[in-house]
């Protein structure tokens, strides 16, 4: 792998069960040198601030960083006192976040469509009140954000009121604001079938975190009409994307998110660690 690419793996999966110390210990070991926390560890509602900052320094201490922390709160709700509670919860992990020295939080907008509770965009609530919803949260985030000097790095998600390149676009420009852009992940442009080295070259020095996820189908049920494959199974050209990522620039964290559900199962058995393993095999030659 190139010497100027920095690796990361999301601790999800098995890794959500373990302590920060194996998850360290292994992601070190096999040649990562960023982690992307999500709330399993770093959860401002379970863990006290003197702990928050401990998993920081202890991610240093294995010579590692911290690429982003995943917080991800749907905020097209339909329920008021949920939907508060997650704004309320997502301004609190942002102050955590200036506080322990966190540099870039993930979000997304939501509805979420694994959440049999989430309303269904264009049948429950339409794409405009899903909006409205939207930057009625981001007016609150936003500018915390820039308060606080932590980035919002958004997320497109399939089903979601930012779902790709052209639905996310929108809501960064409306703010235009150093302190929001994008985490890229292809694998959901790729489902609506995105060119994915244009909007790379289009997003340019909005994109503050790089997740590496495979996909194969289009939009609908997860394992049904798409899967996230291992890399290399779906349809992403991902010489072609890191390509387009050098020609913007780009010289932050690219992160494994392994959503590869029924092959961690069946084959893998729940390995935490062997679907790191065959990931960091697979960027060194897809990369």
């Amino acid at each position: 792998m190139s010497q100027h690419r920095k690796l990361g793996f999301m601790a999800s999966i098995g890794f959500a069960q373990q302590s920060p110390q194996e998850v360290l210990k292994v992601l070190s070991k096999l040649g990562y040198t960023g982690v992307e926390w999500t709330l399993s560890h770093f959860n401002p509602r379970t863990k006290s601030l003197n702990e928050l900052k401990d998993l920081i320094t202890m991610t240093g201490d294995f010579g590692m960083e911290v690429s982003e922390v995943t917080i991800q709160q749907d905020v097209v709700s339909l329920d008021q006192d949920i939907r508060q509670d997650r704004i309320e919860f997502a301004e609190e992990c942002i102050r955590a976040a200036a506080q322990t020295g966190v540099k870039i939080l993930n979000f997304f907008t939501g509805p979420a469509q694994w959440d049999p509770l989430a309303p269904k965009l264009g049948i429950d609530i339409t794409q405009g009140e899903a909006w409205d919803l939207v930057i009625d949260a981001f007016d609150r985030f936003v500018p915390l954000a820039q308060e606080c000097k932590v980035c919002i790095a958004v997320e497109c998600v399939f089903g979601m009121t930012c779902r790709d390149y052209y639905t996310t676009r929108p809501l960064i420009d409306h703010y235009n604001s150093e302190y929001l852009g994008v985490n890229m992940d292809p694998s959901h442009d790729t489902l609506l079938r995105n060119d994915i080295p244009w909007i790379v070259k289009q997003w340019g020095n909005k994109i503050k975190h790089v997740h590496l996820k495979d996909a194969i189908g289009v939009p609908g049920k997860a394992d049904d009409t798409f899967t996230f494959p291992l890399l290399g199974e779906g349809l992403i050209d991902w010489k072609a994307f890191t390509t387009a990522l050098d020609d913007i620039g780009y010289d932050g964290y690219m992160s494994v998110e392994f959503e590869s559900f029924r092959y961690l199962a069946s084959v893998l058995r729940g390995d935490a660690e062997l679907a790191a393993r065959i990931s960091y095999e697979a960027v060194e030659r897809l990369v």
